[in-house]
């Protein structure tokens, strides 16, 4: 299994966009279609909305994938 982490820039990001940004899928389209085929969860549980609103300390797992959501650095 491939493991990322994403760093937030706000509070949340949307589920689809999320694996947009991840470099999971190609385009937002192909996020939403995953998830509409119940092939993503987060924290464990199957996730079927498409903008669920993810946020620091999630972990979303899909094709393979297991990204770590972090909060944005203070630091930048």
């Amino acid at each position: 299994m491939n493991t990322a982490e994403f760093r937030l820039r706000g509070e949340h990001v949307a589920l689809c966009d999320l694996l947009k940004l991840a470099g999971v899928t190609d385009s937002g389209g192909q996020a939403k279609l995953m998830i509409a085929n119940g092939e993503v969860t987060v924290d464990g549980q199957l996730e079927l909305r498409k903008t669920a609103k993810i946020r620091a300390g999630q972990v979303v797992r899909c094709a393979g994938w297991e990204i770590h959501v972090s909060p944005a650095s203070d630091l930048q």
